[in-house]
């Protein structure tokens, strides 16, 4: 089994309701996204899965909520739009979008360099 990753940025404001902190005022972050794929074998290339296309597909999902509010994105008007709940939503369309071989092993989402979050499906996927 091989495990590839890809980290990209996205950045964004946000405000998480009912939090009862300093956090449910409108604030933004520079967010780390990172998201791992696991893939069985590599390909007569070498490769297991394509950086440039794992960059490729992360992107498009990212430019939707990049310098946005994100609690004003779907499906963030319903559901808080926090690190958690982002990793899931990129997670669930970056299933979407790769072939049914290809595992996606996790999807972090780091609001700051010490405060991270994980969504580590279980499989199976596809």
């Amino acid at each position: 089994m091989y495990e590839v990753w890809i980290r990209r940025h996205l950045d964004a404001a946000h405000f998480l309701r009912g939090y009862g902190g300093k956090c449910e005022e409108l604030h933004g972050h520079r967010f780390l996204v990172t998201v791992k794929v696991r893939a069985p074998k590599v390909d007569e290339r070498g490769i297991a899965f394509d950086f440039s296309a794992l960059r490729k597909l992360l992107d498009e999902i990212l430019r939707e909520y990049d310098h946005s509010l994100l609690n004003e994105k779907e499906p963030f008007d319903k559901i808080n739009p926090s690190s958690e709940n982002l990793a899931f939503v990129i997670y669930r369309k970056m299933r979407e979008k790769l072939p049914k071989e290809v595992f996606i092993s996790a999807v972090e989402v780091c609001e700051s360099p010490d405060a991270c979050a994980q969504f580590l499906p279980e499989e199976p996927q596809g």
